[in-house]
């Protein structure tokens, strides 16, 4: 079976502010890679929160999506430009066994609930234990409870919804896909936090399947200098 992708690509680069771009547009000139997943039930606005991510505006004109939709940004994060290849899969479950090849090598993932559905909520554990055992047992996860604009509607409270996420040991949000609240934020979260793990050695970017690629060869080098350069008999502090 053969799913249709749809694309979406920004590249933009502003030099200084935390998210937006890092200066030339469709520039593809950036530090990291990262592979991003948007995993969730059907109708949670998953390929909104894209949309929004991507074109800063709401898709006005969403259907359940067919196969996957694929997007890309460059972001600035933590000063580093980050190039985020995001793909959003379907969320129907006669597309789940085709999709699921898409989560492999991922390094991070928005699992997506709607607040005003709880059945949406009720499926999530399923869809967070697809990510880590398809993707890898590291991957960085942010739930985002969407359509935080509909609160008059809420089935799942705020403080339900972070008890889930701590007890799985991930980061939560509530998000708009309507009026763009924290969607930028959520993504950005999500890949501070992978930045820090690769900083700290928790993750390493050569290593395969870590959904994480170097875009600048020379921060490869950098990024291993110390390590070579350590003398283990060097008992100094």
């Amino acid at each position: 079976m053969i799913l249709p992708v749809r694309h979406f690509v920004v590249g933009y680069l502003l030099p200084h502010r935390e998210g937006g771009a890092a200066g030339t547009k469709m520039s593809e000139s950036y530090d990291f890679l990262f592979k991003f997943l948007v995993i969730g039930a059907a109708g949670t606005g998953k390929s909104c929160i894209l949309h929004q991510f991507i074109e800063s505006k709401f898709k006005q004109d969403s259907s359940h999506t067919i196969g996957v939709e694929f997007g890309s940004k460059v972001v600035n994060v933590g000063g580093k430009s980050v190039k985020l290849q995001i793909w959003d899969t379907a969320g129907q479950e006669r597309f789940r066994s085709v999709t699921r090849s898409y989560y492999r090598g991922a390094a991070g993932a928005l699992l997506v609930y709607d607040i005003t559905s709880r059945e949406t909520y009720n499926q999530l554990t399923n869809w967070l234990t697809d990510a880590r055992t398809l993707a890898s047992p590291n991957i960085v996860i942010i739930l985002c409870g969407n359509k935080k604009d509909l609160d008059a509607d809420r089935e799942v409270t705020f403080l339900e919804a972070s008890r889930f996420a701590q007890e799985n040991e991930i980061m939560f949000l509530e998000t708009s896909a309507l009026t763009g609240e924290n969607v930028e934020e959520a993504f950005l979260k999500c890949s501070r936090s992978i930045l820090t793990k690769i900083e700290s050695g928790e993750l390493d970017p050569d290593r395969m399947g870590s959904g994480i690629q170097y875009g600048d060869a020379s921060l490869r080098r950098i990024t291993r200098q110390p390590q070579q350069q350590r003398n283990p008999h060097c008992t100094c502090g």
